[in-house]
């Protein structure tokens, strides 16, 4: 009989590197090439809409930091008592596993302000339904030189929707 095959132990996922907390952020953000993109969200279910925008979102710099609403800040926002679907560590790595995303991190907060000041992104991204005037952080990032981009949905597709797709079947 032979020896049982042995494999090494599981290194690190490399993705999970990019996952860094509110406290490194700062820190984080001075090593990376700049101009510098920031979007946030929830990311619940990852769909086709959010990989084009995060994918679009990083074609307008040479870095990109996601922060990501915690399950405490989801359940604030009124998405429904059953949201999130996924826990925050579970919707981290999907972002961060993402090839258009160079760090991501999170916040407890009801927006995402104290990350923006944290990494001065120069450019603040975020969806086509939020106008540039009601993007939290736009003030601050036109009053550093940088710019805040609205992106048209190249997808109508929603968390919302697909969970209400599959309530009904």
């Amino acid at each position: 009989m032979s020896d049982p095959i042995r494999l090494p132990p599981t290194p690190s996922i490399a993705f999970e590197d990019k996952i860094v907390t509110p406290q490194r952020l700062a820190e984080c953000c001075a090593g990376l090439r700049r101009p510098l993109v920031f979007t946030n969200g929830c990311f619940d279910i990852v769909h086709r809409g959010h990989v084009t925008l995060l994918a679009q979102a990083r074609a307008l710099g040479a870095a990109l930091v996601v922060a990501v609403n915690s399950d405490d800040s989801v359940k604030r926002l009124g998405k429904g008592d059953d949201r999130p679907v996924n826990t925050l560590a579970d919707r981290l790595a999907v972002i961060a596993a993402q090839e258009s995303v160079s760090l991501v991190t999170w916040f407890d907060e009801d927006t995402p302000l104290q990350r923006i000041l944290d990494c001065r992104p120069d450019i603040l991204v975020k969806g086509g339904d939020w106008p540039v005037d009601k993007i939290v952080g736009h003030r601050e990032v036109g009053d550093w030189g940088g710019r805040v981009v609205s992106l048209p949905f190249v997808h109508q597709t929603s968390t919302t929707a697909l969970l209400e797709k599959i309530r009904r079947l």
